[in-house]
């Protein structure tokens, strides 16, 4: 009778035991935060080293763990339909304070002109992948577009 209670009793304080596991930094589906809208970075006026736009919002933010690092995934709205390539660039005109780490989401306009269409219509999605060494001294992420950026912090 007292081993079937203390194995239960062990078994009830090793799950108790897992709510702070759960919360806390050791657990790498905590690294990175929900994204939330800020306000834009200072920019110092340089020409940027891609010539492609930047899109006109940044809509979602998330940051998905990965072997090796993680993966950056963020979905921007461009003005109206048909921006293709899109991609996150580092930015290098930025001066931001140590620990964060900045990338502009910038895609080609149309050639042509085109309709705006819905909202759904117009996302675009591009995603960057960064090891563990690039994350080594990160604790902010932030994606830029022409009217606002989003941001997740460790």
């Amino acid at each position: 009778m007292k081993r079937p209670l203390i194995a239960a009793l062990i078994c009830t304080l090793m799950v108790a035991g897992c709510a702070r596991v759960r919360d806390s930094r050791i657990n790498p589906f905590n690294w990175f935060g929900q994204s939330e809208q800020s306000v834009n970075v200072a920019v110092v006026q340089q020409q940027p080293a891609d010539p492609r736009p930047l899109v006109l919002q940044i809509t979602d933010l998330r940051i998905d763990r990965a072997p090796g690092g993680a993966i950056v995934h963020a979905v921007g709205l461009p003005p109206r339909q048909g921006y293709w390539q899109a991609e996150l660039v580092r930015a290098r005109n930025v001066q931001a304070e140590p620990g964060v780490l900045v990338y502009d989401f910038r895609a080609w306009q149309p050639v042509t002109p085109t309709g705006t269409g819905t909202p759904f219509s117009r996302e675009l999605t591009a995603a960057r992948f960064l090891s563990d060494q690039d994350l080594a001294q990160v604790t902010t992420i932030v994606v830029r577009g022409q009217e606002n950026q989003r941001l997740s912090r460790r």
